[in-house]
């Protein structure tokens, strides 16, 4: 029930996050969710793509440093609460978060959290107990985006 999250570190110059994008898209491959973050010397580039696998190679082959890893996709409700509902039940677990995300899709109200947890494996038996639904592939999340389109 993990999905896999390439992190793709670049310099925080003009252009560079330009430069990984296009790298992707030149190659077919496309981006699901993305989150950036900053400091002041570099930028995390944090992407869900359809093909991680080759995404990662490719990357690499164009010289940025990226590595991956994998996350929490979980499904909630796109309403006010919907979040703290899914932070209850990580927190009645003891699950540290350690970064999280989110995206819509074109299903009526629902979105998509991206969790990074510091324990994966409890956060998922504690969620499925509670009836939340978890992505485990790339083509789930892409049935999410599309389900209404």
């Amino acid at each position: 029930m993990l999905i896999k999250q390439l992190s793709v570190f670049l310099d925080n110059s003009p252009g560079r996050l330009n430069a990984a994008t296009k790298v992707l898209s030149e190659a077919g491959i496309n981006m699901r969710a993305l989150t950036l973050a900053d400091t002041s010397d570099f930028g995390v580039l944090r992407v869900i793509v359809d093909k991680p696998d080759e995404a990662m190679s490719i990357l690499r082959s164009h010289n940025f440093a990226a590595k991956m890893t994998e996350v929490l996709v979980v499904e909630m409700e796109d309403t006010p609460g919907g979040l703290t509902k899914i932070l209850d039940i990580l927190e009645e677990g003891g699950i540290n978060i350690e970064y999280m995300y989110a995206f819509v899709g074109s299903k009526p109200r629902k979105a998509l959290m991206i969790f990074r947890v510091n324990k994966p494996d409890v956060a998922i038996a504690l969620l499925k107990s509670k009836e939340v639904r978890l992505f485990s592939t790339e083509e789930d999340i892409e049935e999410f985006i599309h389900v209404y389109w």
